[in-house]
This record gives C-alpha cells, sequence and structure tokens, in this order.
C-alpha cells in the first residue's frame, strides 16, 4: 500500500477518535426506567399523602451520573407527552437522588395521576422516562360510604358466610373500581369469576386498631345490564375457632367476620356510581363448611350452590344481612405486594398404600395449598393430611408440628382438609381460607378411589416479593444453603414475618431480627417491613414494652419479649433504610423506638439487662442472657443515636450516645477478661455476639477474634451456637480476619450444620441442628438464616455505606476463601445491579465487579502473598480503590 494511502487512513482514523466519537459519546446518555411509586408498579388505592417515587437508569457508560431531574405530574397523560404538567412539576432539581417525595397540592381521592420523570447526566443531556401512573384510594375515611354487614353474631358458627347483591348498569363504563375492607378473609367475585390472583387478602392486623382495605380494577368484570357482586368470607386471624398454647380464640376482637364495600363506577358521561355494602345484600351458607387459618379447611360440595355469584341466581331464600360496626376507627390502604400462589409444583411420586389411601411427594418442602382432583360416589369423605415428614409405614407424620395444637374434638385435625364429593364427575377442591407448611400429602377416602400422581398440584404460596438477589458458586452444597434460605424464608412471609408455616404461623420477633438481611439482599421487601413496623406500633404499650409475636392477640407481653428479640424495632427500619436509603421508615419509627430503649434503661440502672429469652435452641453450649440481651440493648440506643443524627433530633443524639458509652463499658467492666481477651465462658455466642454489635473495644479486637477463632477449631470447626450466635459467628469471623475458617464453618456438611440438613435431603432451613431431636424439630424455620445474608458480606464483600446509604455507594471486600473455586454475588438495588464475582483460574484470581450507573463503590482489594493486582494491564499499588460506575476486571496474578 502506498505511504500517501497510510498517512490518509492514519489521518481519517485520527479525526473519528477525536473528533466523531467524544460528538457520539456526548450523545449517550442515561434513560430513567422501573418507575415505581411507594415501591410499586403503577399501584392503585394508595392513600399516602406525599407518595415516594423511584426510578432506576440505563447508562453502560463508565462514570455515568444522573447531575439534575425533574418529576412531572398530571391527570391527563396527554398532558405528559407534550412534556408539560397541569398538576405539579418540580424544578429542575440539581441532585443525584433518585427518590423524591411528593409535596405538591393535596392529592385528590379516586384520581389517577400520571407522572414521568426527567433526568440529566454530567455532561447536561437530558432523557425522559416512559409515563407510569399512581392510583389513590380512599385518602380519608370520610370517603366510605358503605355499611359494614355480616350474617350473625355468632363466632362459633363454622359454616363460611356467603354474601351478593345485584346492580344494574346502563351506561358505558369510563372505569370501575372496588374498595374492599374485611374483618377475616375474603375472596371477591364478580358475575361469577374472582377478582384479582391474592390470596388470603387483607393482611393480618391488630384488628381492633387498623385494618387494611384492598382496590381493585374491575372494569373488565362488568356488564352492561345485570351485574351481580358476591363475597365470601373467611375467620382468618380476626375469629380463630381453633384452639392452641398461644389464645387465639380469646383475642379480644373476636367475631364473626364481616365486611364494607364501595363499588365506585365511573362512566363515559362523566358520571359516578356507587354500590356499597347494606341492607340490600342477602346472605347464606354454602360449601365451604368450616375454615381455619391454623389448621385447615372442610368443604361439603354436595352443599354448594352454582351460581351463587352471578344474576341468574334465585336468591328468593337466602337471608338478610345485619349490620355491625366498624373493628377499629383506622382504615388504611393495604399498599404492599400481596400474597399469591406463586410457584406451581407438581409431585414427584405417589404411593399408593390401599384403594383408600395415597401419598404423595412434593420433593421439597412449602408453605401453600394443594389442589386435588377427585371422582367418586356422593357422600364420599376425603381427608388431605399434609406434613413435613414421613413415619416408616410410608404414612404422614405430624408429630413434629402438631405440638403446639390443642383441639376440643377431633373435628378439626391439624393441617387436614377435608373434602365431601357430590359425586357428579370430576371435582376440584382447593383451600380458599388456609395455608401449610408441608412436602407430603396424605389422602383418606372413606370410599375406594382411582387417583393419579397428576391429580394433585402444591402450589408455593407467600407474599409475592420480587427477587433482588442471586448467589451462585463452585459449590453445590453452599448453593443449595442458599436456595433452602430463601425457601424457609418465603415460606414464612404473610403479609409479616412468621417463625413456621405449619406449627405456629406467629410472628415471631427474635426470627425476623435475625433474618432482616438476608430476606433484604435475596428480595425486595420494604413494603412488607413497613407494614409490619406498623404492626409493631399498634402493639407498643404506652411504656414501650412490645410482645414477642407481633400481630398478637394479647399473648407475648410477658413471655419471650426482651431486647434479643423485640429489637426489630430498632433494627427493622435501621437496615431497610441502610438498603434503601429512605428515612421514612426511620421517622415513622423514631418515637417507638425512643420509648422502647428507655424502659429498657428505666428496668437496667446498671447499663445491663437479663431481659430476653437467650441464645435459643443452641448446639451444646448456652450462652449468658445477659451478656447476650446486653449487647442488644447496646445496639438499639447506637442505631437510635444515629437515627437522632439522622432526623436532627441533636440532644437525642448525645443522650443516646452517652448511653451507649456507659453500656458498652459497664458490659465489658462485668464480662471482658482483658488478660485473656475472653468474654464469659469463652464460648463461641459469648464472643461472637460482642464483637459483630461492636462492644469489643478497639485494642482488643483481634485478641477476642483471635479467641473466637481458637474456639471455634477446638470444637471441630463446627457450630456451638443458637440463634443469637448464629447472626454474629459467621460475620464475627470473616469482618476480623478469619473468612477461610468462616467459609469452613459455613460450608460443613457434617453435624452440627446447615450442610448436615442439605445432606440429609433438607430443602428448607430446620428449627434443631439435630435432625432427630425431640423438640423444636419444625423443618421450615427462618431463623438460622442469617447464612443466606452472609454469603453476600463475607464472600462476595457487598455491603451498604451508612454514610451513603441505598447502595449509592457500594462497600466491597471480597473473600477469596480456600476450599472456593468460584463465587458470584448479585444484588438489586435501588440504584441498579451491583455484582461481585470472582474465580481461581490455574494460579490467577480474576474478580469482576459492576457498580450501577449514579452510585460508585470504596472497594478494598484482598491482599494476597507473592501476588499483584492488575487492572487494564497496569499493576494496581493501592488496596482501596474508589469505583465509579461501569465493569471493572480486577486480576490477582
Amino acid at each position: 500500500m502506498p505511504a500517501f494511502t497510510l498517512n490518509r487512513a492514519l489521518c481519517l482514523q485520527i479525526y473519528f477518535l477525536f473528533c466523531i466519537m467524544p460528538f457520539l459519546e456526548a450523545q449517550q446518555t442515561l434513560i430513567p426506567k422501573e418507575l415505581q411509586c411507594e415501591y410499586l408498579n403503577n399501584p392503585i388505592g394508595i392513600d399516602s399523602p406525599h407518595p415516594r417515587l423511584t426510578w432506576k437508569i440505563i447508562d453502560p457508560r463508565q462514570g455515568s451520573k444522573q447531575s439534575a431531574f425533574q418529576i412531572f405530574i398530571a391527570t391527563d397523560s396527554n398532558v405528559l407527552n407534550n412534556q408539560k404538567s397541569e398538576v405539579f412539576h418540580t424544578p429542575i432539581i440539581d441532585d443525584a437522588a433518585q427518590l423524591f417525595n411528593y409535596r405538591g397540592d393535596a392529592l385528590k381521592s379516586f384520581t389517577r395521576y400520571y407522572w414521568q420523570v426527567k433526568v440529566w447526566d454530567q455532561n447536561g443531556i437530558s432523557s425522559i422516562s416512559n409515563i407510569n401512573y399512581f392510583e389513590t384510594g380512599m385518602m380519608q375515611m370520610s370517603n366510605w360510604k358503605g355499611a359494614w354487614i355480616s350474617d350473625t353474631r355468632n363466632i362459633d358458627k363454622k359454616e363460611a358466610p356467603y354474601f351478593r347483591t345485584n346492580f344494574d348498569i346502563n351506561k358505558k363504563v369510563k372505569s370501575a373500581r372496588a374498595y374492599i375492607v374485611c374483618a377475616g378473609l375474603y375472596e371477591l367475585y364478580f358475575n361469577g369469576n374472582k377478582t384479582g390472583d391474592h390470596h388470603l387478602d387483607p393482611m393480618y392486623t391488630r384488628f381492633d386498631r387498623r385494618n387494611l382495605y384492598v382496590t381493585y380494577d374491575i372494569t373488565d368484570q362488568l356488564i352492561k345490564g345485570r351485574n351481580t357482586v358476591g363475597v365470601l368470607l373467611g375467620n382468618g386471624w380476626y375469629n380463630h375457632q381453633s384452639t392452641a398454647v398461644w389464645y387465639f380464640h380469646e383475642a379480644p376482637w373476636r367475631a364473626r367476620p364481616a365486611f364494607c364495600i364501595d363499588i365506585r363506577l365511573t362512566y363515559d358521561d362523566g358520571s359516578i356510581e356507587t354500590i356499597s355494602s347494606g341492607k340490600n345484600w342477602k346472605t347464606s351458607t354454602g360449601s365451604v363448611i368450616f375454615n381455619s387459618i391454623y389448621t385447615a379447611e372442610h368443604i361439603d360440595n354436595r352443599l354448594e350452590q352454582p351460581g351463587w355469584n352471578k344474576p341468574e341466581f334465585d336468591d328468593s331464600k337466602w337471608k338478610e344481612v345485619i349490620l355491625r360496626s366498624a373493628p377499629s376507627d383506622n382504615i388504611v390502604s393495604q399498599t404492599m405486594h400481596p400474597i399469591r400462589n406463586v410457584d406451581t409444583i407438581n409431585p414427584i411420586s405417589m404411593n399408593k398404600i390401599s384403594d383408600t389411601c395415597w401419598v404423595f411427594d412434593l420433593g421439597r418442602n412449602i408453605s401453600g395449598v394443594s389442589k386435588i382432583k377427585l371422582k367418586g360416589a356422593e357422600g364420599t369423605a376425603v381427608k388431605v393430611r399434609h406434613s413435613e415428614r414421613l413415619y416408616k409405614d410410608g404414612h404422614t407424620d405430624l408429630s413434629n408440628i402438631d405440638v403446639h395444637y390443642r383441639p376440643t374434638d377431633g373435628k378439626d385435625p391439624f393441617q387436614t382438609d377435608i373434602y365431601t364429593l357430590i359425586g357428579k364427575g370430576e371435582e376440584v377442591f382447593m383451600p380458599h381460607f388456609n395455608y401449610k407448611g408441608f412436602q407430603y400429602v396424605e389422602l383418606i377416602s372413606s370410599k375406594p378411589l382411582e387417583l393419579k400422581k397428576e391429580d394433585l398440584t402444591g402450589y408455593f404460596m407467600h407474599s409475592d416479593v420480587p427477587p433482588i438477589g442471586e448467589i451462585s458458586s463452585s459449590n453445590p452444597v453452599l448453593d443449595k444453603i442458599w436456595t433452602a434460605t430463601n425457601n424457609s424464608y418465603l415460606s414464612n412471609l404473610f403479609g409479616y414475618p412468621t417463625d413456621c408455616p405449619q406449627r405456629e404461623k406467629n410472628g415471631w420477633t427474635g426470627d425476623a431480627q435475625i433474618a432482616i438481611e438476608t430476606g433484604l439482599y435475596n428480595f425486595d421487601g420494604i413494603t412488607i417491613y413497613e407494614k409490619w413496623m406498623a404492626d409493631h406500633r399498634d402493639e407498643q404499650q404506652p411504656n414501650g414494652v412490645l410482645p414477642s409475636i407481633i400481630p398478637s392477640n394479647g399473648w407475648g407481653y410477658e413471655w419471650g419479649n426482651g431486647p434479643d428479640w423485640t429489637s426489630t424495632i430498632s433494627i427493622i427500619p435501621w437496615n431497610v433504610y441502610l438498603f434503601y436509603g429512605d428515612t421514612k421508615i426511620l421517622k415513622d419509627n423514631y418515637e417507638a423506638v425512643v420509648r422502647y430503649v428507655d424502659h429498657i434503661t428505666s428496668i437496667s440502672p446498671d447499663g445491663l439487662t437479663d431481659w430476653g429469652l437467650g441464645d435459643w435452641v443452641p448446639v451444646k453450649s448456652k450462652a449468658s442472657a445477659e451478656l447476650t440481651s446486653s449487647c442488644y440493648y447496646y445496639a438499639d440506643v447506637m442505631i437510635l443515636s444515629k437515627m437522632a443524627k439522622l432526623l436532627g433530633h441533636a440532644d437525642d443524639h448525645q443522650k443516646y450516645s452517652t448511653l451507649g458509652v456507659k453500656i458498652k463499658t459497664a458490659f465489658n467492666n462485668k464480662f471482658l477478661k482483658k488478660e485473656t481477651g475472653l468474654y464469659g465462658s469463652g464460648i463461641q455466642t459469648e464472643l461472637c455476639v460482642p464483637l459483630y454489635w461492636g462492644l469489643v473495644p478497639d485494642e482488643m479486637k483481634e485478641k477476642v477474634a483471635s479467641n473466637l477463632a481458637k474456639r471455634v477449631v477446638a470444637d471441630g470447626s463446627h457450630l456451638d451456637v443458637g440463634l443469637l450466635g448464629t447472626k454474629a459467628i459467621l460475620n464475627a469471623l470473616s469482618e476480623n480476619g478469619y473468612a477461610d475458617l468462616a467459609y469452613t464453618l459455613a460450608s460443613q456438611e457434617s453435624y452440627p450444620s446447615w450442610g448436615w440438613w442439605i445432606k440429609n435431603g433438607a430443602t428448607t432451613l430446620y428449627e434443631n441442628w439435630p435432625i432427630d431431636a425431640d423438640s423444636h424439630i419444625s423443618m421450615n424455620h427462618i431463623m438460622f438464616g442469617e447464612i443466606g445474608a452472609w454469603m453476600y458480606k463475607g464472600l462476595g464483600g457487598i455491603k451498604p455505606d451508612p454514610e451513603q446509604p441505598g447502595f449509592k455507594n457500594v462497600l466491597l471486600k471480597p473473600n477469596f476463601v480456600k476450599g472456593l473455586d468460584r463465587f458470584s454475588a448479585k444484588h438489586t438495588g435501588p440504584y441498579g445491579e451491583i455484582v461481585s464475582s470472582w474465580k481461581k483460574v490455574g494460579k490467577e484470581i480474576i474478580y469482576d465487579v459492576e457498580i450501577p450507573p449514579n452510585s460508585s463503590a470504596s472497594l478494598q482489594l484482598p491482599l494476597i502473598s507473592n501476588k499483584k493486582v492488575w487492572l487494564n494491564g497496569k499493576i494496581v499499588e493501592v488496596d482501596r480503590m474508589e469505583l465509579e460506575s461501569g465493569n471493572y476486571q480486577f486480576v490477582w496474578k
């Protein structure tokens, strides 16, 4: 090629690189996406006067930032298409925030608001989002028009009440909404079709203090002419007819289920009509002859009233409803992810024991329900028993989960649905108002039947929180532990976190504070936790005391509570704040935390407390309850001090900071042996809990951590902790230079360990370390679930930065542990997906990092002897780096 051609090609290349490329890059910009209101996609029926608007952004460029944003809100989407707003718009706000609280004029009830966000990047280039919407609901109690109705005042009546009324539509409907609030549970129908895909609505609350209503878009369910609305009510936690040790049946609010509904029709001509519950409704009973959220449901198809929720049904034999007072004067929107049948699970096997007995195995332990297809003679009764394990003879064994049930007769067997056939072809049964914890389903029929494996289906039911985390590694047992942890977490999420989905279904606070980070790393659960903290405020006594289970019927104020359990009042809000960067949950709960801490202080004049259950279900060594409870007292105080500073309460910040010093000093004076570096008797829990919660003096941390490591090795590199110890031990080791030992502990496959459960067939986490324990042996418990969060922290090294929460800045400190060849952690935070992934290839270690747009990371690079770190072909000379958004690959070689 001639020299002239080379020079010309070189000139063109230089021109492109230095003239054209900068212009093209300048045209790239960040794009707003995934708009949400109140952390939900296009929600309807919200009540918040200041709804929170959030968004993420897409931008593949390294170091991309949002420099400003502007919000537009209108009631007409066409207005927004012209980038105008007749309702509200902000000025251009020079801020990188991706969370905005509406602060305009008061929002109107029953109104759809369209909104979009315009953002500017670091170069001043703007981009605007697609249009999303939110829709307000009642907004205030005075907007309700309907009456509370029921069928009787008899709390002992077993049959579920059915309700119906007709209404006519003679004009074209533009939109239609149903607003329903219920004391108990409900299913809503229009013209014979169930409305929505939710289950077990509304969520459980302290019914005499707060009730939740749900909003449905029913526009497509209505027809011109005669329409019918039907409501089926269940007992839920409101009218608990089954008896157990927690006195559910003695709840102060207990009454026959009741409901109130407003159906708001907006016509094309602009007129509005509201159809409400009242004396014009009729009621009867039907095929649901018994239902208990705790035990099971009984259905007799011979009593079914076909078409009861359709216009053509003859309701002349139905009775008048009765009017009831509202359970509380606080009815608010259920603005949260609903409970759904999320996964469909087909049995892996069916064992026909006889012509009247079959046992199905789903292959995994779940919370939820079973659906069965049956065909048999009229009057055939089929008992459907659900269990987590089997007896040696192949029958279902409920002895590990029915221990707290106190039946008064044999008519309400535990976790056993009872179906009676009408005998008219194939019949399909599934409970309406119950869920269970189970892997095995045993059918026992009063008459011979023919069944196939395909006749039974399991449904994994739980609050349908979006998954936002992922773990994968070269160790299949570790991956199965992560999956089992998530299975147990979801199995215990039903509008509030529970301990187990079978034996109790209680909102045990201790289990929830242990599992909070596991939940937040893996699932977008803020709506559940905000609701549950409202439950805390409802349950808190004037002196600050909380019950050990929340919500509560009154049980738990005298047993099981104390700082190690009910520190949920501070630990949950603080962690939600760290993960989302949203201060609302801190503001909402600040006064409750103050009352709680002040109560502990009033009964702990020396700065120490023994109030609490202590290290529940330990392997063998029992830690001092005063030691562990005092650690949680200190944690509460320090969280409160931080909350006070963030919220501008300077005097409180000083007050509780000083109290924290007092507690820490008293704690170390009593429990720390400075000459040896041991706490208490030197067992695992007594060493790791002070390390994790920050009570160890800085100059003693290395010695205490060394003693913890020695103790773990002396215990065969196996666990010797209970519930409180499992929260702390892996973190205390990996955060203090013993990540290899932490991994050894986490990945053990012999007793006692998480891997021991997996090797013995577990698909969920257990309540006790020995799988053949005589007590405390639920096979679906979340209380040992901190390991799921530790994988993100201790191996992937991903943590939120308290100084820039919500992962605005990500703290990264990966550990390339011995015995593991590959590990990857992914978490989608408010700014997007964070990836921390490493693998060992020959003598090299390759570490890939992804930081989402508009965020940053503080990376601490592991020091590996005889290896240097390379990035982009250059040696990295430092062990700490500040990273902009983008993708990075580090290589140790």
